[in-house]
């Protein structure tokens, strides 16, 4: 269900919560917390669809269930840098302001977001890292 509001909440704002997060070109070339990401702990928020729910619209490695209308995840670590990948994650609209996918991580500019999720993000900060980190270990096709 909060993977369905965060897909409504998407807009075209630039901004990121206000936690001094500091996005360079297309890119947050800074982790987001002093822990390091977990790719285990990633793989799981991406394929669970009440978390990430990464795979209602990617084809995700190792996965039998996916969606084929937005980009392969395979080989993403190899195409993008872990700040870009941080990036996309946390706001894609960042990048490419008319994606369907969800900011993640951004919190402020949202519409149509239901009052019990306002100014909450999809995923935390440690969530955004741990999910990285898997997506960096994707450098082939597979």
């Amino acid at each position: 269900m909060r993977l369905l509001l965060g897909c409504a909440a998407v807009c075209f704002a630039a901004a990121l919560p206000a936690q001094g997060i500091d996005a360079v070109g297309d890119a947050i070339p800074k982790p987001l917390t002093a822990e390091p990401g977990d790719a285990a702990r990633g793989r799981s928020i991406v394929v669970t669809r009440d978390q990430g729910g990464c795979t209602l619209c990617h084809a995700v490695p190792g996965e039998q269930r996916f969606g084929n209308i937005a980009p392969t995840l395979a080989g993403v670590g190899a195409r993008l840098s872990v700040g870009q990948l941080r990036l996309r994650v946390a706001d894609s609209t960042r990048v490419t302001p008319d994606t369907p996918m969800p900011a993640y991580y951004r919190t402020e500019g949202l519409h149509q977001v239901a009052a019990a999720y306002r100014g909450k993000p999809i995923l935390s900060a440690q969530q955004v890292e741990d999910v990285v980190a898997w997506l960096a270990t994707l450098k082939g096709p597979k």
